[in-house]
This record gives C-alpha cells, structure tokens and sequence, in this order.
C-alpha cells in the first residue's frame, strides 16, 4: 500500500444514530411490558413486531400503515403493537458517552457533522427533543 503523496484535511464527519450516539432497542420498552416473561417478549419480537416490520418504517411507511398491518395479523396483541409506536420513546436507553465526547470534540474543532439514521421520519423528532447533541448536526 502507498501512500497518499497529497494528504486530504478531513472536513466533514458523518455519525448513524442508532446504536452510536444513541441506544436503542425495543427490548428496554417490551421487558416492561412482559415483565419476567422473556420467552414471551422475544417471541412477540421475532413474529409480531420483527425487524423486518421495522425497517419498513425506516424505508418511509407510515406507523399508522404498519399498526394496521401487524394488528390484521395478530388481532390479539392489539395493546402490544400499538406499545411500539406510542411508547417508542421508552425503546432509547440513552447517550452513548464515548462517542458523543468524539462528536464534541469533532464540533468543537469546526467539523462538519451530518447524521444518518434510519429512524422514521415519526419518531425520529422524539429523539431530536430528547438529545441536544443531535442539534450539532446540519
């Protein structure tokens, strides 16, 4: 491998939010729901609320879109279902301090920061109002 005979100034940062900056994970809002019941709680997660079902959220269907859709499969877990959405607040555990000292710091020396999420364009201003650092962003 060479070198780069001309060295390049980094300018510009790009940070993802989930599980960077931010931890999030459904689990710290469905072991309340579930109490002790885990088995339950990650059965509910892999066949009701899966992953899958998430990501098209994050691809831009609507919430209301996809209460319908999982509520139409599992007509008995109604109150759970609607939990993810009305309740998605509870699933963000929390600043990651490491790398949010790095965004500091990156701020503080004049970087340009943008952010990637994958969050919904519905929840994600949830995390905006909770997390000042977020408003270092462009």
């Amino acid at each position: 491998m060479t070198a780069h005979p001309h060295p390049t100034a980094i300018n510009t940062a790009v940070f993802d939010l989930g599980n960077v900056l931010i931890r999030w994970n459904p689990r710290n809002l469905y072991k309340k729901l579930f109490g002790d019941d885990v088995k339950a709680m990650e059965t509910f997660l892999a066949e009701v609320c899966h992953t899958a079902w998430n990501e098209q959220q994050d691809q831009g269907r609507t919430w209301q879109e996809a209460i319908e859709e999982a509520i139409a499969r599992h007509p008995n877990q109604e109150a759970l279902i609607r939990a993810y959405r009305e309740r998605w607040e509870e699933m963000l555990g929390g600043a990651i301090e490491d790398t949010v000292a790095l965004l500091d710091e990156l701020h503080a020396n004049g970087i340009r920061l943008l952010a990637l999420t994958n969050w919904s364009a519905e929840t994600f201003p949830i995390a905006l109002e909770r997390f000042e650092f977020l408003q270092r962003f462009e």
